[in-house]
């Protein structure tokens, strides 16, 4: 039975010296507090729970830095998105399964143990569905087994152009799936991963979706998870208003029962009523703070939404990015742009890194299905053990270590990370980050020359 001993570690109860983790089967098993080390214990200084990274595109790491030059117009996300299109239309399984595998080592490496694939490029470059439907999600399962990471597979369904049922765009013919081929689909992922992890659903969002569809997909998911885009964009909310008369997120909520099995990604733009009734439906805002200042999505309701115990985690989304750190600092310091105020949010009295941090690490392993992250027995062992010995941490103790984590050193001050109890990590580097490393350089020569 692996055993950590931590001179620092941060526990439900709070930051605890002298904690000994024992582990068995991916979980904890016992915790100690105030235990001296003892032989054959693998010994860190400072240890808290990993974070879950609850929205990622893989494919798209591929593009990070190719979507940074202007066009003769001005530049949106819906121009990003052709970008996006064309990149994806040229990779092939093994493409996206060496890019997936490099995306994964680095999340390790930046101190996330898991992550939620909302994985929709299913088809050919044609458009043909493979003679093995499930062909790219078991690249991304096998890049998820190749570097460890814990792995929720949400596949996702993806019909049309826009809202009402409009007929899909040609560059959209690798995401296009119906209910029949997507039911299929499904049952060839859950094969995938039996053993491995939990897989939900996707409807894309509203747009990608008639009603009929989404309460089908919906009922397909059992009481895995659901996730949806949801009101990333100010376009998005108009159409959806033009053809419903209601907002995205006030439609989910009229509409769809949402619950606490369901993440919202984004939810950027929701009035006061849409942020209290997403808040109190128990639902996750799944918010991808690096990609929406990427996108120029805008800015999340944090204060109300917190304030009203609204559930969140943090997501790398188009991955152009890949650090706990930023994620988690770019959420606040858009509160603070917005507001012009500091630590905002931390709501009351103390720091705002802890509080960022803890509720994400609630809201990621609920919207991820997966077993709470907190260094307790029974929960999942997944944590992160930071370096002692960096120069921003002298003097330092308890939540001032994750004050300067997040705004402070980021991804530098990772020393190693366990997921599911193995330990993937040491020392700042992925265990084969070096052959990972180089079959994704191989790739990206081909797709960029």
């Amino acid at each position: 039975m692996p055993v950590i001993h931590a001179a620092a570690a941060l526990t439900p109860e709070g930051w605890r010296s002298d904690v000994r983790l024992s582990v068995e089967d991916a979980t904890i098993a016992a915790v100690e507090i105030g235990a001296a080390p003892r032989p054959g214990d693998e010994r860190c200084a400072i240890l808290v729970p990993a974070l879950c990274d609850l929205h990622s595109h893989a494919f798209q790491r591929g593009m990070a830095g190719l979507a940074e030059r202007r066009g003769a117009q001005v530049d949106s996300f819906w121009t990003w998105r052709e970008t996006m299109y064309r990149f994806a239309l040229a990779m092939t399984p093994d493409d996206v399964e060496a890019v997936a595998a490099q995306l994964y080592a680095e999340m390790l490496e930046a101190g996330f143990a898991a992550v939620g694939e909302f994985h929709y490029l299913h088809n050919a470059p044609d458009g043909a569905p493979y003679a093995a439907p499930a062909e790219m999600a078991g690249r991304i399962v096998a890049a998820a087994q190749a570097t460890g990471i814990g792995l929720t597979l949400l596949p996702v369904f993806y019909a049309h152009s826009t809202f009402a049922g409009a007929s899909p765009r040609p560059e959209q013919r690798r995401f296009i799936t119906e209910l029949g081929g997507f039911a299929r689909l499904l049952d060839d992922c859950r094969a995938l991963m039996t053993g491995v992890g939990s897989v939900g659903v996707a409807p894309h969002s509203l747009r990608a979706v008639t009603p009929a569809e989404l309460a089908a997909v919906v009922g397909l998911a059992a009481d895995g998870p659901i996730h949806i885009h949801a009101a990333e964009q100010v376009k998005e909310v108009e159409d959806c208003l033009a053809w419903s008369g209601a907002r995205p997120v006030e439609w989910l909520l009229d509409h769809a029962n949402v619950d606490s099995r369901w993440c919202l990604i984004h939810a950027t733009h929701m009035t006061d009523d849409e942020t209290r009734r997403m808040a109190r439906a128990g639902a996750v805002a799944g918010l991808c703070p690096i990609t929406e200042a990427s996108l120029g999505d805008g800015i999340f309701n944090a204060p109300l939404y917190f304030a009203e115990r609204g559930a969140y985690g943090v997501g790398s989304d188009s991955n152009v990015e890949i650090s706990v750190a930023a994620e988690l600092k770019q959420l606040e310091y858009a509160q603070r742009l917005r507001d012009r105020a500091r630590n905002v949010s931390a709501l009351s009295a103390g720091s705002t890194g802890r509080a960022l941090y803890q509720r994400a690490l609630a809201g990621g392993t609920q919207a991820l299905d997966r077993p709470s992250g907190a260094l307790r027995p029974g929960a999942i062992a997944d944590f992160v053990s930071l370096r002692a010995d960096h120069p921003t941490l002298a003097g330092r103790s308890g939540d001032e270590i994750l004050d300067a984590w997040i705004f402070a050193v980021g991804n530098p001050l990772v020393d190693c990370v366990w997921s599911g109890g193995r330990k993937l990590v040491a020392d700042g580097r992925h265990a084969a980050r070096e052959s990972i490393a180089a079959r994704y350089a191989a790739t990206m020569r081909r797709l960029t020359q």
